[in-house]
């Protein structure tokens, strides 16, 4: 399989940048991610110039203006960061995710300090500096700090949207059409029910009438709304309505105790007696055994490669 570009701060893979001379490594991304991901390090305040070890920097809110300053003295390196950023932006478009480091004033995803001229803390809402640019750069990009990746939940969401958005650019690269566009859909229709359904039931209206505008203006409008639907962290019982809306292509194939047994493990797993990966081996095993050509193809049966044991923990 060939790696998926995703983006990440050097520190997390053992890169000794850190404004100390120090690193952050993630055994979890160089050990287990890095099997499917071909990570692009990228450290912003080394490359904006500040060297390495460096003065400790913070967000400081200057009248409208947010300033990147040095703790103790004088130094201002907002403009440093903004030349570097500009520069930079444009050479990510490839990227299918990003892996940032927590509380950077550059690199932080959320809840960064933001201090006043005299180093009171006015709020902690922040974003870093090149975070923030990124996220609206590229806001359909899958970006999460390493820190949350510690929780199953926000970790198999992380993976599943960046394999999710290598499809689409996948697909957009090689020429996005109407049927490219449909087959998309459908392969993805029950990662997005179980996601939200009101987002099943739009985006289903929105396929269903594609010649109401033209092709890009459709696709743009539906991976924007896709996209902002498989962020959101699925709950047990959409799991569950979704493995027993698939029951339904399989009627013919399961035997009244087999069919007796998924649903017991369905209503297991929405219980939080045993993990998702219990019902949805039982579910698979029946698609195989027999092949349901609607769900051959289906996403939400493999939406990520099985050894990364995500369903095992949520």
């Amino acid at each position: 399989m060939q790696k998926i570009p995703v983006g990440i701060s050097a520190c997390l893979l053992g890169e000794e940048v850190r404004y100390d001379g120090g690193h952050k490594h993630s055994p979890y991304c160089t050990k287990v991610l890095s099997n499917y991901f071909e990570f692009l390090p990228l450290c912003p305040e080394l490359q904006a110039g500040l060297g390495v070890p460096r003065p400790t920097i913070h967000l400081e809110q200057q009248g409208e203006a947010l300033r990147l300053v040095e703790v103790k003295g004088d130094g201002d390196h907002t403009e440093a960061m903004n030349d570097w950023i500009t520069a930079t932006l444009d050479g990510l478009s490839h990227l299918r995710g990003y892996i940032l480091m927590a509380k950077s004033p550059s690199c932080g995803m959320e809840r960064i300090r933001i201090y006043d001229p005299q180093g009171q803390v006015l709020h902690r809402d922040g974003r870093g500096m090149f975070a923030s640019a990124l996220m609206q750069r590229f806001p359909l990009m899958p970006v999460e700090e390493e820190g949350r990746l510690n929780d199953s939940h926000l970790r198999e969401n992380f993976i599943e949207r960046v394999f999710v958005y290598d499809e689409w650019m996948r697909l957009e690269a090689e020429g996005l059409t109407a049927a490219a566009l449909v087959a998309f859909h459908t392969r993805h229709k029950f990662q997005l029910k179980a996601h939200s359904e009101n987002a099943y039931r739009q985006l289903g209206q929105k396929i269903a009438n594609l010649k109401t505008a033209p092709i890009g203006l459709i696709a743009e409008q539906y991976i924007s709304a896709f996209m902002q639907a498989m962020a959101r962290q699925i709950r047990r019982g959409s799991h569950a309505h979704v493995m027993q809306s698939m029951m339904g292509y399989l009627r013919d194939v399961l035997e009244p105790v087999e069919k007796q047994m998924l649903l017991e493990q369905i209503e297991a797993y929405r219980r939080e007696e045993v993990p998702l990966i219990v019902p949805m081996t039982l579910l698979r095993m029946a698609q195989r055994r027999q092949p349901a050509a609607y769900l051959e193809n289906q996403g939400y049966l493999s939406p990520y490669p099985d050894a990364l044991g995500l369903r095992n923990r949520v």
